[in-house]
């Protein structure tokens, strides 16, 4: 059965298509993706794309393929569709870069790259392409929008720091599930982090005080936090 066939992706997602054909790399993007919030799914040839491409809003795709070189399947997907193309590839010269800009690709990112730029590629081709996605997460009345990093709470706006929401932000990504206080300080501080970890708690608290509620954020023992979600 194809992907096609299997998949009914929420509407209210972002949906990405990562097209690589190594499984341990896209295993480590589409759980990050994930983590982020996105609707993910791989593939690893080119048919495979071109087959799946409908059912997305954007595709990161590795020019390194078994069936097909990537180039060439970067000008069918643009020839089918506008949906941003984010080139990710192993191919660092110049001339890929250009031929793959020519072809259809909205940006490229070599191999290796950070997480975090992976996922601030994806946001700006997404606002460059399609303004209405907008990555805004929705927990009952609370409303945390990343284009606009505002904090919204029953309609009325929420002052944090930069810090804080991304912390509220990481918690947004997936309510309800418990996010470790090792993930939170990878995807807000950094994974190289050695200060004192009690600035998160520090930061929980802050959070906690200016959202009226200190049950919404749950701390878990020994595991993290989560975001309550709605009943």
């Amino acid at each position: 059965m194809s992907l096609m066939e299997t998949m009914s992706p929420p509407r209210d997602l972002v949906r990405v298509l990562v097209v690589e054909d190594d499984v341990g790399i896209s295993s480590q993007v589409t759980a990050g993706l994930r983590r982020e919030g996105f609707e993910t799914e791989a593939v690893a040839t080119g048919a495979a794309a071109i087959e799946a491409l409908s059912l997305f809003d954007v595709v990161l795709l590795d020019l390194g393929l078994p069936d097909r070189d990537g180039v060439e399947v970067c000008r069918e997907l643009r020839a089918r569709s506008d949906v941003p193309i984010l080139v990710i590839t192993a191919r660092g010269e110049e001339r890929d870069r250009v031929l793959a800009l020519d072809l259809g690709a909205d940006d490229y990112l070599v191999k290796p790259f950070g997480f975090a730029e992976l996922t601030a590629r994806i946001r700006a081709v997404l606002r460059r392409s399609s303004p209405d996605v907008t990555g805004v997460m929705r927990c009952g009345g609370l409303v945390v929008d990343e284009r606009s990093r505002h904090v919204l709470l029953d309609g009325q706006e929420v002052a944090v720091t930069g810090r804080e929401f991304d912390i509220l932000a990481t918690l947004a990504a997936d309510a309800g599930r418990v996010v470790s206080r090792e993930e939170i300080f990878s995807r807000v501080w950094d994974e190289h982090w050695y200060g004192p970890t009690k600035v998160l708690d520090v930061h929980i608290a802050a959070l906690r005080r200016k959202l009226g509620d200190p049950g919404l954020i749950e701390t878990v023992y020994g595991r993290g936090f989560r975001l309550r979600q709605s009943s």
